[in-house]
């Protein structure tokens, strides 16, 4: 018997890039033919401001392989991730960026190590094409991940990856606004592997995760799947009001004892304790209130994302009927 073609789907999530697209789908293309694999590229538009939508949906019209999505409003990286995701078909899904950072040839490499039993495999890279901040960043992110979700050390969680149908299947089941592939990832398997590649320059323009929304990742990726932040709040009010206590205690036996203090004039500390004691009271104000926030557009049915328009090589209309328009 024959064994069946290898079924994969490419999952992109596009976002000003209509300059890139073009070779990034000459790439893709030329690297899946040649591995003889039965393959779609889902390629989802998270409402770019350029021309990636026009482009996408030239694309889409002259290859059978591509189903090009078009969300309504800019919902974010892992929004558009998931909406490919509910879009793909196939067995095994590879998740990666649209700029060619990630190489389209790297693709069999991700494809040959999942297929020895992994049900994720990550690419990982060396030396990485960015900033300063960002490499901070995702090596932040990658201890409080370690902590929170006890991932494994030394994996690097890079959005260049390859899931099996079985992982993509459990992703998809969230219905929350803000959600966490990594994390999602992290809490349905152990079965994880990474393979070395090369992490490449952009192809055109500039990042899109700066510093506002690499703390914005954070953040969601801890009141997600953590209590820590609450935890920390808790633990820093009990400390403050530790050293409140003990230099009250001081102030008292220095007066008491020596003379001095309480009648001093100024009381320039009392103001830098009463500020800093504010300061921690907005604090765990502000995350207590973050909670309630994301618990309130939980319950009130935010959408993830809605689709405003779907183009494949045989219908380029707003009407599908699975998965549906809009997704919360």
């Amino acid at each position: 018997m024959v064994p069946a073609p290898l079924r994969l789907s490419v999952v992109v999530p596009v976002y000003n890039s209509s300059e890139v697209l073009p070779a990034l789908h000459a790439r893709l293309t030329q690297t899946l033919r040649e591995a003889g694999v039965d393959y779609e590229l889902v390629l989802v538009d998270d409402d770019s401001p350029d021309a990636s939508w026009s482009v996408l949906s030239r694309l889409a019209e002259h290859d059978e392989h591509i189903t090009a999505v078009h969300l309504r409003r800019n919902v974010g990286y892992d929004n558009a991730l998931l909406a490919g995701l509910r879009f793909a078909r196939h067995d095994l899904v590879v998740l990666m960026d649209d700029d060619l950072q990630h190489a389209p040839e790297d693709i069999p490499a991700l494809v040959e190590k999942i297929s020895t039993g992994y049900d994720v495999v990550y690419g990982r890279f060396e030396k990485k094409q960015q900033s300063a901040l960002k490499n901070a960043g995702s090596w932040l992110n990658g201890k409080l991940a370690e902590i929170v979700l006890q991932k494994p050390h030394g994996l690097y969680l890079s959005p260049f990856k390859i899931l099996r149908r079985e992982i993509v299947s459990e992703i998809i089941r969230y219905e929350g606004p803000y959600p966490y592939l990594d994390g999602f990832i992290l809490r349905a398997t152990s079965s994880i592997a990474q393979v070395d590649l090369v992490h490449h320059p952009r192809a055109a323009g500039q990042g899109h995760h700066g510093l506002i929304r690499s703390t914005g990742i954070l953040l969601n990726f801890l009141t997600t799947f953590s209590l820590l932040p609450l935890r920390i709040a808790t633990m820093g009010g009990l400390a403050l009001s530790l050293i409140a206590g003990a230099t009250g205690i001081v102030l008292a036996l220095a007066n008491l004892f020596l003379g001095f203090g309480l009648d001093s004039p100024g009381w320039t500390s009392i103001v830098l304790v009463a500020i800093v004691l504010g300061g921690a009271q907005l604090m765990a104000i502000g995350i207590v209130g973050e909670y309630v926030g994301r618990t309130y557009l939980n319950l009130s049915g935010r959408p993830q994302y809605v689709v405003g328009e779907v183009a494949t090589s045989k219908r380029h209309d707003a009407t599908v009927a699975e998965p549906p328009l809009t997704y919360r």
